[in-house]
């Protein structure tokens, strides 16, 4: 069969495309980035490795020779791609049905939650893979320990056994298509849609488990299931004591075995407590669960340092909505005394929807000697409602009284971070989507060393300043 992905260079479409490839099917794809001219971007690389031809997203890509095409919730009714599609008869299939038709082959663990989803998928794979049972997995993000070990990408891997992982994503409401083995429900919070609207996503996935486990912790969830298995930090079925955080990870006691966690932030200890609860019903003995997560490197822009100069370390992360902004800040401070942060939205609607949490996430986490740097939406382009600026989080931020910026120039923002550090500092490059983000992180560590003066620029475009950072 070939099949024909629409927005490749999404985490979740590339995945699939790639878990495709690696089976009998001829697979090409497209990507808006492609158009716009990102050619040299990593991902590419792996899936040409895999046979994958890339066209940009005008169409050419499908011909009378394509089976099928599969579509995300990104992709408009006017986009050529789906124009071509429908003049040539050729059908088309939403990703997540794609995903849902591989849960039911598979004795699948779906993950699910506002946040928290990408690490716990990575651990319950690390901790079963650990335990020898060669499970697949589907994710949002690269997990190290793939690309170390296998040489691929890291969102997605094919192992031996009938049992599969994935992230299951609830934010366009395609959670409720997935029936798998056992559900792991590990925060609900207000993000792409009001919470009832949320909730009524996550009680019909819980009915569609075999198994549930839930966080004990989290209002939203309990009163959905009151009778299923739980976790947490502090109470539940599975979780930790003794607890003891520092920049660098985490010690804790699960039921008398000790763990230690190499990924800085309490929220990471509730990951890890939702992974070993998954892992235990599948039959893992915490000794092994332990042994892995000692081992567990993380995942591509989790918390990942891109290097330190003169005792200032730079990291990229992909931290987007208020709360994972809120964990990933906590965690910072933990490791540096003074926090630098540089955020960048990546959707309208978040703003729209979320303006208020974000205001009250900063302004609680961003210290008195602290600053933050905002700048414009990301915008990879369709026809996505616009009509709010970034500047609502600026203003909202600035009548709390923190200490905070607003450029639509990423450059200046980087030659003003470099210039503010101090050794013992941690300077944050916060976001997500945006693939030239982590080139930004790099970019703002070379300006650390090189303290070049605040440069002028007149010609950039908002959130992609003079496309400075593509290469």
């Amino acid at each position: 069969m070939k099949i024909h992905f629409v927005g490749i260079g999404g985490v979740g479409m590339s995945a699939l495309a790639q878990l495709h490839a690696m089976g009998k099917d001829q697979v090409t794809g497209s990507d808006r980035l492609i158009s716009k001219g990102y050619t040299d971007m990593a991902l590419w690389g792996y899936l040409k490795k895999l046979g994958i031809q890339l066209f940009p997203q005008d169409g050419s890509g499908i011909d009378h020779k394509t089976d099928l095409v599969i579509l995300s919730s990104a992709i408009e009714d006017t986009n050529p791609e789906l124009i071509k599609a429908k003049a040539l008869g050729i059908p088309t299939m939403h990703r997540s049905e794609l995903l849902a038709k591989h849960v039911a082959e598979h004795r699948t663990i779906a993950v699910s939650g506002t946040s928290g989803k990408s690490t716990t998928t990575a651990m319950v794979y690390d901790i079963l893979a650990f335990a020898g049972l060669s499970p697949s997995v589907i994710t949002g993000a690269s997990i190290l320990s793939l690309q170390k070990e296998q040489g691929v990408f890291g969102n997605v891997y094919k192992g031996e056994s009938d049992i599969l992982i994935i992230e299951a994503d609830e934010s366009d409401g395609s959670i409720v298509k997935y029936h798998p083995h056992l559900g792991l429900c590990l925060n609900l919070q207000k993000d792409h849609k009001e919470i009832n609207i949320l909730q009524g996503y996550f009680k019909e996935f819980i009915s569609h488990c075999k198994t549930a486990i839930i966080n004990a912790e989290e209002e939203n969830l309990r009163v959905l299931a009151p009778q299923a298995k739980t976790f947490g930090l502090s109470m539940g079925d599975v979780h930790p004591s003794e607890i003891k955080a520092d920049g660098f990870g985490s010690d804790f006691v699960i039921q008398g075995q000790p763990f230690r966690l190499h990924i800085p932030g309490v929220h990471n200890v509730c990951n890890a407590t939702a992974a070993v609860a998954a892992a235990l019903q599948m039959g893992v003995d915490l000794d092994t669960c332990a042994k892995a997560l000692n081992k567990f490197a993380g995942i591509a822009r989790r918390f990942a340092s891109v290097g330190s100069y003169n005792k200032i370390e730079v990291v990229d992360d992909f931290a987007h909505n208020p709360h994972k902004l809120a964990a990933t800040i906590e965690a910072a401070h933990l490791r540096g005394k003074r926090v630098l942060a540089f955020y960048q939205p990546h959707a309208f609607t978040s703003i729209k929807m979320l303006a208020a949490d974000f205001v009250d996430s900063f302004a609680n986490h961003i210290g008195p000697n602290d600053h933050l740097w905002l700048t414009e939406v990301y915008y990879p382009g369709g026809t996505v409602p616009q009509g709010v600026s970034c500047r609502t989080i600026f203003e909202g931020l600035k009548a709390r009284g923190t200490n905070v910026s607003y450029d639509d120039c990423r450059e200046r923002i980087l030659q003003e971070m470099a210039g503010a550090a101090q050794p013992g500092d941690i300077l944050l490059v916060l976001g997500a989507r945006d693939p030239t983000l982590t080139d930004f992180a790099r970019k703002l560590l070379a300006s650390l060393k090189e303290r070049q003066p605040a440069a002028s620029c007149k010609t950039c475009m908002l959130g992609n300043c003079c496309m400075a950072y593509t290469k």
